[in-house]
């Protein structure tokens, strides 16, 4: 199984595939087609695509309610990046959560600000929706070897010192910390 996930993902040439196709390209395989209805190796090829399948959507899942929980925040971070940066949102995310700011706002006006004085008939997003928590901490796998990041301590009574992540090294560190590593390539999300 992890080689046909290895002809469709590697590090070092890196197509990007939806979820979905990831789905259809597996349950395609030869070899899932050449099996008999009754054999073993077929029933466990099987499950365990149902096991990518509902990783992937627990995944997306999450993807999903963290565009809701913070929509402003991100749609304006997406706003902000200079043109030929990478997007952080798939297309499909994108619109999601524009959809979901319209939606927001159209269901706020109808329901509450219309009843409200005229001076605060507007409710500004950015303000009302909690901003994301940076501290929080993260799995990265390291693309490119860096030196020299300097990682915050959890307590005041630690001090700070500074590591070097090796390339396909893999570590737990917060966002911050890592965070312009993220928005230049240099390591990847988890």
């Amino acid at each position: 199984m992890s080689d046909c996930l290895s002809d469709h993902i590697s590090d070092e040439n890196e197509d990007v595939i939806t979820s979905a196709e990831l789905i259809v390209k597996l349950e395609e395989e030869e070899n899932l087609q050449r099996a008999r209805k009754g054999d073993v190796k077929a029933n466990i090829h099987r499950m365990e695509i149902d096991r990518i399948r509902f990783v992937l959507n627990s995944f997306l899942r999450s993807r999903l309610q963290k565009i809701e929980k913070f929509f402003p925040h991100i749609l304006e971070k997406e706003k902000s990046r200079e043109e030929g940066d990478p997007s952080y949102l798939t297309a499909e995310e994108s619109i999601f959560a524009r959809e979901y700011l319209v939606n927001t706002e159209n269901y706020m006006n109808k329901v509450a600000l219309k009843h409200m004085p005229p001076n605060l008939q507007h409710m500004d997003m950015l303000k009302a929706v909690p901003r994301p928590c940076l501290d929080t901490f993260v799995f990265l796998n390291v693309k490119e070897r860096q030196e020299n990041i300097l990682v915050d301590p959890e307590t005041d009574e630690q001090r700070e010192y500074v590591v070097d992540l090796e390339r396909g090294s893999q570590h737990l560190m917060r966002y911050r910390t890592i965070a312009p590593l993220v928005a230049n390539g240099a390591v990847k999300l988890m």
